[in-house]
Formats: C-alpha cells, structure tokens, sequence
C-alpha cells in the first residue's frame, strides 16, 4: 500500500469551529487533492453526519486526536464513535502531566507510571474493539527517566506493538534532539500514520519556528526514504503556526512538495 497524505485538521481549527465551517474546510481540502484527514482541534459534531461529508468529498478519517478525559472517562463511546467514522486509530496527542511548568516539575517517571495505570484500561479496551490506539510524541518523549532510558523508549516496553502504536512528528522528534527517520525505522512496525512537519529558524524571533514542508530544513530525503522504507500508511501534513499567513496556502505550498518528492493520492 503507497502513503496516503492527509491534511491534520488541527493546522485548520480556526475554521473547524462549527459543523458548517468544517464542511467548507473539508470542501477546500479536498480540493486541493488531500485525500485524508486526521481529526483534531474540531466541533463537536455527529459522527454519522460527518461520514456522510467524508464520503461525499472522497476523503477518509482513519484517525483522530482524542482528549485524555474522553479516552479515560467515556472509552465505550470514543470507540463507537470512531467506528461510526471508518477511523481506525484512536490517537491521543500527550501523556497527561507530561507538559509542564518550570516551578512545578515532577518526575517523568511519574508521569509514565500513572499513564501506564489509567491508560492500560483504556487500550485494551481499544484493542480488544479491533483499533488501534496511537501515542503522538512531542519533544519531551526524548527526555530521560531517572533510572536512564528515554521516556519514548520506557513507554515502548510497557505496551507491545499491538497495544500502541506511535503517531510519530517529525518537527518534535527533530526538537528533541532525534533523528526522525531513524526513529521511522527504531519504531517499524508500530508507526501507521505520521504527521509531516517542517522546522527553519526565524531571524525575526531568534527561534525555531513551524514551516511548511519543504520549506525548512528536515532532511525530507532521508524521512521520505524511511517512510516508503517503513511501509507508513497515512502522512497527515500540520503546521501547528502560520505566523500569519494563510494556513490553506500553507497546506497546498505541502502539498505540492510532497508530489513533487515522488508521492501522489
């Protein structure tokens, strides 16, 4: 099966507020060849409602980003909500507790035992529904735990490839330090989907910033190779920032990058 490249609706959440601007977006996405979306940052809207759009534009849900309270406290509607949707991944953006402030540190040992206690339910559960429940990583995932591994790395040995998959971004794994296809490869077999996401320095701000892809400096070539390399079904394009310009702009200028690297919906 070739990647199939989608559009992370988080980058469009401004204009995802309502069920009749998610629709327009959908109508502008698919326009512009996307032939998947991640769900994330939209509405609260009728699953069967939403499906009839989807499949009336041509495009799929295979995944979603869904709220650790939803997860925890309501797992039996999240997975009949995803079935009702064709979404196959259930995805969860963070572990809880794991951003946190300067002044109020806890150990991310802690952090990685109380998402091991209140998340293993909630997994198996996911699991035993026929999904797969997808962790998506940000930079801190790349810190060490008191005892020496990485927390990613810890979090790999408490659940198989089974029980969790990895959502992997590639603008956060380069955050923190790593190399995002060589974490492609460390990671085979539990990465389907993977967010395309590009890093340049601002002069302006003096500090990293969001770009679209092909714009900043990954090194698309080496993540490009390790997708195909690593069999990746979905590569959902997110521009956290636009900094102002338009994020559809921003999602075509993707778009077209891709393509022009060899992948085609």
């Amino acid at each position: 099966m070739s990647t199939v490249i989608g559009a992370q609706l988080y980058t469009l959440r401004k204009y995802c507020k309502t069920p009749e601007d998610l629709e327009k977006t959908l109508e502008r996405v698919a326009k512009m060849g996307y032939k998947a979306v991640q769900l994330s940052g939209i509405c609260e809207c009728d699953p069967a409602w939403l499906k009839g759009v989807l499949d009336r534009l041509g495009l799929s849900a295979p995944i979603t980003h869904t709220a650790p309270k939803l997860l925890t406290g309501k797992t039996d509607a999240v997975i009949e909500a995803h079935k009702a949707l064709g979404a196959h991944y259930v995805g969860l953006g963070s572990a809880p507790g794991i951003f946190q402030k300067a002044e109020n540190l806890k150990p991310l040992d802690e952090v990685l035992d109380a998402f091991v206690r209140d998340f293993s339910p909630v997994i198996e559960k996911i699991k035993a529904a026929g999904l797969q429940f997808g962790y998506h990583n940000h930079d801190r995932e790349f810190a060490k735990l008191a005892n020496g591994p990485l927390f990613l790395d810890a979090l790999c040995e408490k659940f198989t490839p089974e029980e969790c998959g990895f959502i992997l971004d590639t603008y956060w794994v380069q955050a923190g330090g790593g190399d995002p296809a060589a974490w492609l490869r460390k990671l085979n077999g539990r990465i389907k989907c993977i967010h395309f996401k590009d890093m340049i320095f601002s002069t302006e701000e003096q500090k990293v910033h969001f770009a679209p892809i092909g714009a900043g400096n990954l090194n698309w070539e080496s993540i490009f190779d390790a997708v195909r390399e690593c069999d990746v079904d979905y590569a959902f394009v997110e521009q956290d920032n636009c900094y102002g310009e338009d994020p559809f702009d921003c999602l075509e200028k993707s778009l077209k990058f891709i393509r022009a690297n060899g992948f085609s919906n």
